[in-house]
């Protein structure tokens, strides 16, 4: 399979956690689809002090994996949202 581009869109979103809105990282997203998984070298600025975490209410937001061959988060449920 295909690794994902390298360069990305430009277009950047605020994933923000689901409980307690707090801003988690920027992301460079392309598609209008929803928020399934988030290739780390997409990630334009981490807030984030433990992977996975959120840094305020300690929520577990997402799992690390590979998808591809390239390192990402996967997200569980509606625990991450975006705006």
């Amino acid at each position: 399979m295909a690794k994902p581009n390298k360069k990305g869109p430009v277009k950047t979103i605020d994933v923000l956690c689901g409980r307690c809105k707090t801003l988690l990282f920027k992301y460079r997203k392309g598609g209008k689809g929803a928020l399934i998984k988030c290739f780390k070298e997409r990630i334009s600025k981490d807030f984030t002090q433990q992977a996975c975490v959120c840094p305020e209410c300690q929520t577990l937001f997402a799992r690390d994996t590979l998808v591809r061959g390239a390192p990402a988060y996967k997200i569980i449920g509606s625990k991450a949202i975006v705006k």
